[in-house]
């Protein structure tokens, strides 16, 4: 029976991560992985040039041999993309025998957690997965939501954390209140407000908003 995967956001800041191979699919998992600040050690006997070219300049470890029988359990998160399944299973069995969650690529079996397909505008991440059964499917529904999302999403994510930290220092302790300010918020016309106002002209208008009239006059 397949396994169901819970959505979660997990914070990897510092977090300890190692990563088994050092092909191009362990690559984009690494690429993803410093995106997040992790603390990323590498171990592959032949990685390839790009995974080199991070080591040298010391955004990860890279440790050129093979993998050690146990090693993956002094890590928080483990990432197995080895050409040789005998070496992905025995990542796997070593992770789940200490905790640790593992990620097998292309191995649903072996998994505790998958990637999904993501798009990121700054602090929104739209996500979709099908628990690592039909990926392809989720990675053209990616496409559908890149443009369901496009980039001024980066602008109203960055201006929508702004204006809640108004609304809590504001309101504090008035639910109804704070409710009534997101509503005002979401039902702006963002794409006009980005196309046609200045940042400080939009700054004013979120002041507005925070305001029991909505900022009417």
């Amino acid at each position: 029976m397949a396994n169901k995967y819970m959505p979660i956001n997990v914070s990897l800041e510092n977090r300890r991560c190692l990563v088994v191979g050092g092909g191009d699919v362990a690559l984009r998992k690494i690429e993803t992985l410093l995106e997040y600040k992790s603390d990323i050690t590498v171990v592959a006997p032949k990685p390839n040039d790009k995974i080199e070219y991070f080591a040298n300049k010391e955004k990860i470890t890279l440790e050129k041999r093979e993998y050690k029988i146990s090693e993956a359990s002094g890590y928080g998160l483990v990432i197995s993309a080895s050409n040789s399944r005998d070496v992905n299973v025995q990542v796997s069995k070593d992770c789940r025998e200490n905790g640790v969650p593992v990620n097998v690529v292309d191995d649903p079996s072996l998994c505790d957690f998958i990637f999904p397909a993501v798009v990121k505008r700054d602090i929104l991440s739209v996500a979709i997965s099908t628990d690592g059964q039909a990926p392809f499917l989720a990675g053209q529904l990616r496409l559908i939501l890149e443009d369901i999302f496009p980039q001024r999403w980066k602008k109203i994510a960055a201006y929508a954390s702004k204006f809640r930290k108004k609304v809590m220092s504001r309101w504090r302790g008035q639910s109804e209140k704070k409710a009534l300010c997101y509503s005002r918020f979401v039902q702006t016309d963002w794409q006009k407000i980005l196309k046609d106002k200045s940042d400080d002209e939009i700054e004013a208008l979120l002041d507005g908003l925070v305001e029991e009239d909505g900022g009417q006059e």
